[in-house]
Parts: structure tokens; sequence; C-alpha cells
């Protein structure tokens, strides 16, 4: 996917948008990091609007009125003179002959006049044919030598590329102020500042007297051209006006050819060019930022990972910013596009997965849990940690009394019908109570309380549920005494413990289950409901769990087999009067107090005439009453003696 990303960026960078977006990074950049004026004597002598007010005279000019400005620039001794202003068409006889004497006077006491000129692309039924527009030849002969002003602005009108040559404008202009020639280098243009950041005064300034002070342009290089914006005289012609890279932070719109001339100048004389960096620069950068982001994107959070991207792309364009102000220009657009969709691929992808995460999650503990849980579960994987761990649950173990005997009466299908019937009554209930059903086995249920979210009362929701289900069960037991077939009973066995809960198994096949002596002794009660006559059997580790509505009856102490304290086994009850009896007959009865016992015992067995569980301990309390006082005695069974 991330290939994928950097390919679409790629492509897209081959766009007439993509390239705008270069193009207004590029300005932005020169907007922050323009050095301001120039070191240089450059004074630009501007035909702007103040000019036209102040002269009367609509465009072109008189050219007697540029020798005029001639003579005033060799008194004062300047150094060149270049006039951004193309004079390729004879006008009257006096005024050339005036501006051709102006020029050869200025050349033999400083340099060369230089006089712009252009190409202008002839169409052709065959091709397209330029053709170069030179000044005229007796301005030549005057001592004029022509360069070329032509520059190449962008697709938005603002030119940014140097297109130096020995034969152009600036590189005329910085030869004859001692300037060396172009080396090809400076493929970017540097601008210094907006409009009228190099010495810029009108051109009427310098034509009419008394207006700037006698030596004023001595040794400085001049340059004349138009600069006006909106003057109605250059309404009908073509204004030498270009866009301005500031005006993407508000600046100026429009820039003066005659400045620009100005900017290739100093560029060329300081060397303050830009030079594009090699293209593998910038496939190495998009590639380093990139691999870093993957790699450090597998492991971050989401947001850190958010953060990780938008910090390369910060850094990205920092760095372009930190070079450019030394003269490199590293195009900032595409590592960051390229960072940012690797960031979009990423995120992507993570949904992606997110999305299959949760589709297995909640197929997998669908068949375990309420759906609520698995909701939870969805939204929050990270409460469910996946190889095993260490819990307190509440485990259930349930059996169906007499379902050996009935399966003999029902076919197979019947059989199948019946636990089915069984399950899907069951299993809403464990669920309705935040219970996760381990499996099934046979006609038993496992299931458990605690996990995998934790549940602060899983013990009491456990018994709830078991209640439950003993009351739905009776239920049960009526729809097959309809059906004339025997009556079937459930058995249930509680306990609370620790257990490793967790997938277990091979990675073909798993199950989530619970694992450790819990499980057995849990196991163990469900069958010792046999021996006491119950139908539901819990440990004293759930019994002290549970809150003092849920009334138990303390039926004995048993020991199990690997195990060598004994466990406390409860009941529920809802007499008060049996569940005192009850306690009292095992207090005595581990107090040796024999008598006390049997008082408690006969009375507990008068309201609950054949009680197994009473019947049972007044036999162990006439087997007790036999033994020596001197002896050592237990007063809890073995579990599998019951």
């Amino acid at each position: 996917m991330a290939l994928l990303a950097l390919a679409l960026v790629w492509a897209a960078s081959f766009t007439r948008v993509w390239h705008a977006l270069e193009f207004k990074s590029f300005d932005l950049l020169a907007t922050v990091t323009a050095p301001g004026p120039s070191p240089l004597p450059i004074v630009v002598l501007a035909i702007d609007e103040p000019t036209f007010q102040q002269l009367g005279q609509a465009w072109p000019f008189p050219r007697s009125m540029h020798a005029q400005l001639l003579e005033r620039l060799r008194a004062d001794g300047a150094a060149a003179v270049g006039f951004d202003v193309l004079f390729s068409e004879a006008s009257r006889e006096e005024e050339d002959a005036a501006f051709a004497e102006a020029i050869a006077r200025f050349t033999r006491q400083a340099a060369p006049v230089v006089l712009a000129s252009a190409r202008e692309r002839a169409d052709n039924a065959n091709a397209d044919l330029w053709v170069q527009v030179l000044p005229l030849a007796r301005f030549a002969q005057a001592g004029a030598i022509a360069g070329e002003s032509m520059v190449q602005p962008d697709d938005d009108f603002v030119v940014r590329r140097a297109h130096h040559h020995a034969g152009s404008f600036a590189a005329r202009m910085a030869a004859l102020a001692g300037g060396r020639a172009p080396d090809g280098t400076q493929e970017y243009i540097v601008y210094r500042g907006p409009r009228g950041t190099f010495d810029t005064r009108s051109y009427y300034q310098a034509l009419l007297p008394g207006l700037l002070p006698p030596g004023f342009f001595q040794g400085k290089t001049v340059l004349v051209g138009r600069s006006a914006l909106s003057a109605v005289e250059l309404s009908h012609a073509q204004a030498d006006l270009f866009n301005s890279p500031f005006a993407a932070l508000g600046g100026e719109r429009l820039f003066p050819g005659v400045e620009l001339q100005a900017t290739l100048i100093d560029n060329q004389l300081t060397g303050a060019g830009l030079r594009g960096v090699p293209e593998g620069w910038s496939l190495a950068l998009v590639g380093a930022a990139c691999a870093l982001l993957l790699a450090a994107g597998r492991r971050l959070h989401p947001g850190a990972a958010a953060a990780l991207a938008a910090a390369l792309a910060a850094g990205v364009a920092l760095l372009s910013w930190a070079l450019f102000a030394r003269g490199l220009w590293l195009a900032p657009l595409f590592p960051m596009a390229a960072v940012l969709a690797v960031y979009g691929a990423m995120a992507l992808a993570a949904y992606a997965a997110t999305r299959r995460h949760a589709r297995l999650t909640r197929a997998m503990f669908a068949q375990y849990v309420p759906p609520t849980v698995v909701e939870r579960l969805v939204a929050q994987p990270h409460l469910l940690r996946l190889g095993g761990e260490a819990r307190e649950v509440t485990l259930m173990f349930t059996d169906l009394e007499g379902f050996t005997t009935l399966s003999e009466l029902l076919s197979a299908e019947q059989t199948v019908e019946l636990l089915t019937l069984y399950f899907n009554t069951m299993t809403p209930l464990i669920h309705a109570t935040g219970g996760t059903v381990d499996k099934f086995i046979g006609d038993a249920v496992m299931a458990f309380w605690g996990a995998p979210l934790d549940d602060a009362h899983h013990a009491e929701h456990a018994v709830r549920a078991a209640l439950a289900m003993r009351q739905a069960m009776e239920g049960l037991a009526g729809r097959l005494r309809e059906r004339g077939l025997p009556p079937v009973h459930m058995r249930i066995g509680l306990h609370t413990g620790r257990v490793v809960v967790g997938n277990v198994g091979s990675e073909q096949r798993f199950s989530y289950t619970a694992i450790g002596d819990a499980v057995n002794l849990a196991a163990r009660l469900e069958g010792a409901n046999k021996a006491f006559g119950t139908h539901i059997l819990m440990s004293g580790s759930t019994a002290e769990r549970l809150p003092p509505e849920l009334g138990l009856r303390a039926l004995d102490d048993v020991i199990v087999k690997g195990r060598s304290e004994p466990v406390r086994v409860f009941t529920p009850c809802d007499d008060a009067r049996v569940r005192a009896l009850s306690r009292d007959a095992l207090q005595h009865f581990h107090a040796r107090q024999w008598a006390e016992a049997g008082a408690s015992l006969d009375a507990l067995r008068a309201l609950l005439p054949g009680d197994p569980a009473a019947t049972r301990l007044a036999e162990r309390l006439e087997q007790a009453r036999l033994l020596p006082a001197t002896d050592a005695w237990q007063p809890a069974v073995a579990l599998d003696k019951l």
C-alpha cells in the first residue's frame, strides 16, 4: 500500500495542479528568505506614473529625451547604463541622431550602452520561427551593444529560472560592471525583495535638473525601463510586467521587468543564484523518511505515528527552507506528499487490520460471551490478552441428572433436539449475567465469570445465573413430562479461584478456556450435589464474595483429592431458620460439642424430613461420638468418599 501511495504521488507530480503548488512553495521560500537590498551600486530609473505626469509626454518618449538622460549620467560618471527598452524601429531623424550621438559620447567616456533586444515568434505553416529583434544599426555603430532581455516566465507568469547566457541583457551589464561570465550553475533567481527593493528613482528625477544631487550616479550601474502599473500611456502597449513571487504572502502582485533585470545582474555579480539539488537527493530523502515512518509506525500508537508523520513533513519543509537560504532549491512538495501518502497508506492498512481483527474477535467470542462483551472487546482489544493470563474467576459446571436413561428412550435426532433446547435455554442466562460459555461436554456446560473482561462481582453474577438456570430447568422438565418422558434434573457446581484464562491449543485449532486446579474443584462440586441432595453446590470462596441478600446454607466441610485444606460447601437457601440450624450444627460438630450438634441436627431434620445433607452429617456425628476424646479427629470428609 505504501508503494502504491508513492506511485500515485509520483503520477500526480506530472500534473499542472502539482506544478502550480510547487511554484507556490518556491514563492513562499523566496519571500521568507529574501536577503533584502543589494550591496551593489545598482540604480533603477523607472518610467512610472509620476514620470508621465511630470514630463507630460506620451509613450514612447522622444529619443532626444533619452539622449538628455545619457548626458546627465555621463556627466555624473555612471559606470554602466542599460536601457531595458526596445529601439528596433526608426523614429524622426533628428531624434535618432541625438540619441546615437549621446551613446557615442557615453561609450567614449565610460563603457558601451546596453540596449535591449528580443526574440519574436513568427508562425509559419511548417514550423515556428524565432526572429531576433535588435536595436537600430546606427545605435550599434555609435557604440551600443545588444543584450537579450527576454525571460521565460512559468505558467503563472512568475519568472523563477535564470537562463543566463553571455548574450543576455543581464550578462552584458554584469560584464560592464566587472562581473564574471555566467557559469550556468545558477538555475533559479534569488529575489532580493519585492518591487522597489533596489534603489529606484523616477525617470524624470534624473532628467530634470535639481532633483538629484550632482554626482549621484558616480560609479553606479544604471538601468532604465518601464515600471508603470496603470498609466494610460501604456494601456495599448505591451507592459514589461510579470507576476511577483511576493504575492504569495500578500505582497504587491506585479514586478517590473527592469527590476527583474536588476535582480539577474545582482545574482550574476554576487553569485547568489539558486541551484536545484540533484534528483537523487530528493529520492533519497523520500526513501529515508518513508522507511523511518514505516519502521516506527508498526510499533507506535496511531496518534504517535501521526505526530511522527507530521514531524517528518515539517522537517522536510525546514530542510528545504535551510537549503534555499544557502542557494539550493529542494522542492519540498514531493517528499512531504510522499510522507503523508505513506502515512495515509499505513492508516488505511491499520484500519483494515483493525476491522479484520474486530471481525475475527467478534466471530470467535460471539460463541462464548454476551454480545455486549464482544462489542467491548472489539472497541478495546487490549482487554483481551491472548496467550493466557492468571485471573480470579468464578467457574460453573452443570450436568443433567438422568440424561443417560432419557437418551436411551430417544432417537439420536431427538437426543440432539433435546440438548439443543437445553443449551439454548441455559446459554442466554449465562450471557445475561456476563458469563462466558467455555464449552459443552456432552450434556454438561462449563462456564466462568470474570474473563475475558474484569468483573468485580463475578461470584454474585455466577450464583444469580445458577438460580435463574435452576428455575428455567423446572419449565424444561415440565415440557418433558408433557411428552411422556422421564424428568431430568440439573446439578450445578460453583467455585471461585485463580486460573489461567486464554486461547489454548495449537495454531490450527484453539479454544478460549480456563485451566487450573479451581476448574477441577468446580467440576467435583457439581458431582457432590448427589451426596448432599442439592441442585446447586458452591465452595466457601464463592460464598464469601456474595452479598447478604443471597441466603446460603452451610452443608459440610470436604477435602478434595490433592488438597490438604478443607473446603466448606454451601447451597442457596431462603429459609433463615434452616440456615441458622445448619450453621450451629457445623459449629458444634467442629467443636466436638456432640449434644449441641445433635440438638441442632434434630431440629433441622424436623424442618427438612429426609434431607440428605442433614442425615449425612448426623451419621458422621454418631461415628465421631464413638471416638476416644484423645484421638486425632478430622471434622472434614473426603469429597471422593461422598
